[in-house]
């Protein structure tokens, strides 16, 4: 892979003339000159395009993102994934979920793969200080975390919420334990609060070099925690679905204004890229029929909601706001464009040429953001939903066109004179479907080639202990591996795998747990937890499990472990290369599941 930097510095006489002439301070030559901008980019989690004042919304009270939005450059017409993983894998690396095998939120399909180049390691190798706070879901194991996929400073939960397996046992939202560089830290405050202190913290120590500062918020995703001075807000206001998502959204407004007054106080508010957009569409802020249409909240008059490939599924918003960089600001852009453009966006627009045999999906609009009546050539752009562990042709699709959408490639939509896709066309044009479902073989050939491929997680690089949880179990169905703590509790995992690259072959110790080291916990104690509802049911308590046996199996190797013990280790040996790991508990009642919890450690 070759990176070469574009930073254009000036000639060394027009420095020194410069100097000469208006006797600059030192101070004053360290200034960022237009070529080097900062970028900060903040995603939320859940937020839907309509959950914005400005695009309509009666309700939300959002007087931070409406300001933005009336300074800012806005795509109209941009598409993401359906979900969490899918959506950050596409914008960090200009490259297709499904390509880079993070098509999935769970079940050892949200990894994005070890060969990929992120937008954070191209732009630390061309001297920017890069930093993440908040939400990552692009796989939880040393290699995977995002320290080591080009950011120099990490603050993130586990998975992909808080309180998912993968994170700090007990998380809730409220004083919770962090990962800083892959170290826990114990925090007090509230968790959107934390992100932004911290990301604030870490513009300060970099304001006099060029940096790039991802907030990627877990706010307003499930469980709807936020203080109750935000959902007081909304409360006992008829046409609001969920007052604590509303109020969740109101104190990420907060803290971006926060953010942007230490900006203009620090004199970095002109030479910053910031950047804001959300990961898919709404998941509070509607409540939709069979169909997809809109019964209570406000979904700017699309159809469909998170995980749906209709419209509302996947149209969210996008502001981009540089003072310094001629933009077209308070300019809407209607042009179709994606997530995976971003990454070559940003490269285009701080000069940055980057060079790999891994081509991007999406394509520079740089020139769109200069001039929004640029022409632009026609597009075909398509977004799916898998949600499985094997890539389905045809699942759950649209392929968007600036006329049409077509859906699960029978449904045809008139995307300008019926943009809530209230009129299925299809029967009208034949010719359409066939041209669009053309295009959707040839870009599902590209985007499957690896669909049998699964990203493993490396052990035995060194003497570090690697933690493996349920939440990455593979599965052979359409079902859900445990990847929510109250899971654990409740004793709700299907038989599966691990996939894991044993770096270095010898002996490993093997450790099986009910819930993760830091409780110190057995299998068969019952934890209390209030508050989280499944199936419409709350529950209070966990379910103990009485260990008859644990069968280890990896190659053609077998070990059983009899129980009842109060610990389950064992030594085994493991050559070199990508294997399956099943670590399968059966109790009394001969019940079988995956271990929630395996540690692995090479001796």
């Amino acid at each position: 892979m070759k990176i070469i930097s574009k930073y254009l510095s000036f000639k060394l006489s027009y420095f020194i003339s410069f100097f000469l002439i208006l006797n600059l301070s030192c101070k004053k030559l360290e200034t960022k000159t237009y070529n080097s901008p900062n970028i900060i980019m903040i995603m939320t989690d859940d937020q839907g395009y309509g959950d914005i004042a400005a695009h309509g919304n009666p309700w939300i009270k959002t007087p931070e993102l409406d300001k933005l939005h009336s300074e800012s450059v806005r795509l109209t017409d941009f598409h993401v994934g359906t979900t969490c993983t899918p959506t950050r894998a596409g914008l960090l690396t200009g490259r297709n979920c499904n390509e880079v095998g993070a098509w999935h939120t769970v079940g050892g399909r949200s990894l994005l793969n070890l060969e990929e180049t992120t937008l954070a390691e191209v732009l630390k190798d061309n001297g920017y200080k890069t930093a993440m706070f908040g939400k990552w879901h692009l796989g939880d194991n040393s290699d995977y975390l995002p320290n080591n996929r080009g950011f120099e400073e990490t603050l993130i939960h586990g998975g992909g919420g808080v309180g998912q397996t993968p994170d700090y046992w007990d998380n809730d939202y409220y004083d919770d334990t962090y990962f800083r560089n892959g170290i826990p830290e114990k925090f007090e405050g509230y968790a959107t609060d934390i992100w932004f202190n911290e990301a604030i913290s870490f513009i300060k120590k970099e304001k006099n070099k060029p940096f790039f500062c991802y907030i990627s918020t877990n706010a307003p995703h499930s469980p709807f925690h936020v203080p109750e001075k935000y959902s007081e807000l909304y409360k006992n206001i008829e046409g609001v679905p969920e007052p604590n998502f509303y109020g969740m959204i109101t104190n990420i407004d907060e803290n971006i204004g926060k953010l942007r007054k230490v900006l203009e106080k620090n004199d970095l508010s002109k030479n910053t890229i910031l950047i804001f957009l959300t990961d898919n569409g709404t998941s509070g802020g509607a409540v939709l029929d069979e169909k997809g249409f809109l019964i209570k909240g406000f979904n700017a008059g699309m159809r469909g909601k998170k995980v749906s490939p209709y419209e509302g599924g996947h149209r969210v918003p996008f502001y981009i706001h540089w003072p310094n960089g001629s933009l077209a600001h308070g300019k809407d852009i209607d042009a179709l464009t994606s997530y995976t453009d971003i990454m070559p966006t940003i490269l285009d627009l701080i000069n940055i040429k980057y060079e790999s045999k891994l081509p991007f999906e999406g394509e520079s609009i740089k020139p769109l953001f200069k001039n929004p009546f640029t022409k632009w050539k026609s597009r075909t752009i398509i977004t799916d939903t898998q949600r499985g562990p094997f890539l389905v042709k045809d699942k759950m699709s649209s392929v968007m066109t600036e006329d049409f959408r077509l859906i699960n490639g029978n449904e045809l939509y008139d995307h300008k004179n019926d943009p809530g896709q209230k009129i299925n066309i299809a029967k009208d044009h034949p010719l359409v479907i066939e041209e669009l479902n053309l295009a959707y073989s040839i870009w599902w050939n590209r985007v499957s080639k690896n669909k049998d491929y699964f990203n493993p997680i490396p052990v035995g690089e060194n003497s570090n202990e690697v933690t493996l949880t349920s939440h990455d179990i593979h599965i052979k169905k359409d079902i859900y591996p445990a990847w929510h703590q109250e899971q654990v509790r409740l004793d709700k995992n299907p038989i599966g795998f691990w996939h894991i690259d044993v770096i270095n072959s010898g002996k490993y110790e093997l450790s099986i747990h009910r819930y993760p080291k830091e409780t110190q916990l057995n299998f068969n104690h019952i934890i209390p937890k209030g508050g989280y509802i499944e199936g419409g049911k709350a529950f209070s308590k966990g379910i103990p499990i009485e260990v008859k046996k644990i069968i280890i199996s990896v190659d053609n190797y077998q070990k059983v472990i009899n129980g009842p013990q109060k610990n389950y280790n064992a030594i085994l040996n493991l050559s070199k290369g990508t294997k399956n790991l099943s670590v399968r508990v059966t109790d009394l009642n001969n019940k079988e599941r995956e271990a929630y919890f395996v540690y692995l450690k090479k001796l």
